[in-house]
């Protein structure tokens, strides 16, 4: 959808911030973004959290929703299904995306299904000791990437 009135997107909530562990980096990136839909004219509001977020909805307070939340809640399809149950539009993948994209190793193997290209990966028990970590990556070829599945 195209719009071309700014005013025509009503309120919008920018959630950002939240409980995560990613909560300062998400304040940032919610900062710009709350400054970046501003000046293009669009009635932008800071909302700190999913709780925050779902009273204001109630309330009926925003039209939409920008999700800059980092981290477990805004990415995994947890927000992504209350604002789908209310019937809010919001930005980003829908609920399954999310859920699939925290999951590493899911992702993985739905790329690799699809015969999408995506580097190699080893998938290491939980507590796995650093000798294990590091012949692993030496298999894998160096540099590597480590995320948690």
């Amino acid at each position: 959808m195209k719009i071309g009135d700014p005013r025509a997107f009503g309120r919008v909530a920018v959630v950002m911030g939240g409980n995560s562990a990613e909560r300062e980096v998400s304040l940032r990136s919610g900062s710009g973004v709350l400054n970046a839909l501003r000046s293009r004219g669009i009635d932008a509001h800071p909302v700190d959290g999913i709780p925050a977020l779902l009273d204001a909805l109630r309330a009926g307070h925003f039209a939409r929703v920008f999700n800059i939340l980092h981290g477990r809640g805004g990415e995994d399809g947890v927000l992504q299904g209350a604002l789908e149950a209310l019937g809010v539009p919001y930005t980003g993948s829908g609920v399954l995306g999310s859920a699939l994209g925290m999951d590493k190793i899911r992702t993985k193997q739905v790329w690799l299904a699809l015969d999408l290209p995506t580097p190699r990966y080893v998938r290491l028990a939980r507590g796995v000791d650093a000798a294990t970590v590091h012949q692993a990556a030496r298999g894998l070829g160096l540099p590597v990437i480590v995320k948690p599945s």
